[in-house]
């Protein structure tokens, strides 16, 4: 699990970075001082979980937690208990007093785990697109990607395209974020499918799919 510490205090952070060293299931990516900093550093590269400090200066945690347009699971620290009603409105996982104890620290882990369990279990393993007259159901496993084709799209699959009556900006929202990534005004991408980036380009299959200026710093984040 993908891990970014966000606080101002050393002494909490180098608390926190032990604890994740200690645990097998979490890995430090990202370690930031402040949430400015972090605004742009999560921009590039997508985390699982947030620690993050509600108490800091220019721009507070909960402030910053808000602004996200991809929110990852966070634990809110923090060494004023006043402040925990407003870290849990939206909707944190936990909530850890300062000074940690390790053994809080785990229980919170255990939490965040519980919470990614269930939402893979809730998740859809598939989507239904409208073909013609008929329903067809596309596992999200079979989609290479998916392409801009005047006022239709066309759905590339393993073993056929498809051909459908839809935006691409309302599959960019049906598609979970997890697995698919819009790479240009014109394509989106099934992340797992990826060979290779070269340049502007994805490998997919046999076929090279641009990625566009404006959306190469999420493609980046999200196949890291």
């Amino acid at each position: 699990m993908k891990c970014a510490i966000i606080d101002d205090e050393p002494l909490s952070r180098d608390i926190l970075r032990q604890f994740i060293e200690d645990h097998p299931d979490l890995i430090l990516t990202a370690e930031y001082k402040n949430a400015l900093e972090a605004i742009s550093g999560l921009e590039k590269q997508s985390v699982d979980l947030l620690l993050l400090d509600i108490n800091m200066p220019k721009l507070s945690g909960v402030n910053f937690y808000k602004s996200l347009r991809e929110k990852p699971l966070v634990i809110f620290t923090t060494a004023y208990p006043e402040f925990a009603l407003e870290g849990f409105e939206l909707d944190a996982v936990d909530y850890l007093m300062k000074p940690i104890a390790f053994d809080r620290f785990l229980q919170a882990i255990q939490k965040v785990k519980n919470r990614l369990k269930t939402s893979s279990e809730e998740m859809p393993e598939h989507i239904m697109l409208k073909v013609d007259k008929k329903l067809y159901r596309a596992a999200f496993d079979d989609i290479l990607y998916l392409e801009a084709f005047g006022d239709y799209a066309k759905v590339h699959l393993l073993s056929q395209v498809l051909i459908i009556t839809s935006t691409m900006k309302r599959l960019e929202a049906e598609l979970p974020s997890e697995l698919f990534v819009r790479t240009h005004k014109s394509f989106i991408i099934n992340i797992s499918k990826v060979e290779f980036i070269e340049g502007n380009q994805v490998k997919i299959g046999s076929e090279m799919i641009p990625i566009g200026l404006r959306y190469r710093e999420a493609v980046l984040g999200k196949l890291r």
